[in-house]
């Protein structure tokens, strides 16, 4: 009966209940912003990319991975992908020969100054189950969170 009662406990757990609760929300709106993005033409990782070069200029591609969450190896790929639909181009770094920047063109601006809007009322209507108030009161919870669970040992 002890493990019985250790089993329902835990399942009552707060901490249990918000990793499955904030799981299920994660995929379920993912799964939204994914399908309006291939509605593009571009799956989520190509739309990331040119959406960070689209509003924070050239980036390392050494650097991108950390800033869109995504492993080295598939930065060359993607990169790659987006470099034959002309939407990216690689540049040297002209102080350092082993960096190259990913930066993006002329197509690929106009193509997200195109999309944008759209994607922007997509995630309008993706979020819009909580109120203003509701969602600026979630943003700093869960910036909290994820920064904690990032800064913790491995």
């Amino acid at each position: 009966m002890d493990q019985e009662q250790n089993y329902l406990q835990k399942k009552e757990d707060p901490s249990l209940k918000l990793f499955v609760v904030l799981s299920k929300a994660y995929r379920a709106i993912s799964d939204r912003v994914e399908e309006d993005i291939r509605t593009q033409g571009l799956n989520p990782t190509e739309f990331g990319v040119l959406e960070l070069l689209y509003h924070q200029g050239d980036q390392a591609l050494q650097k991108i991975g950390d800033k869109i969450l995504l492993a080295s190896g598939s930065i060359t790929y993607v990169v790659d992908k987006l470099e034959k639909k002309g939407l990216l181009e690689r540049k040297p770094c002209p102080k350092d020969r082993r960096i190259t920047y990913a930066a993006i063109t002329e197509d690929g601006r106009k193509l997200l100054h195109e999309i944008f809007p759209d994607h922007w009322k997509q995630i309008e209507e993706i979020t819009g189950g909580l109120t203003q108030e509701e969602k600026e009161q979630m943003i700093p919870l869960l910036k909290k969170l994820g920064v904690y669970a990032d800064q913790m040992e491995r």
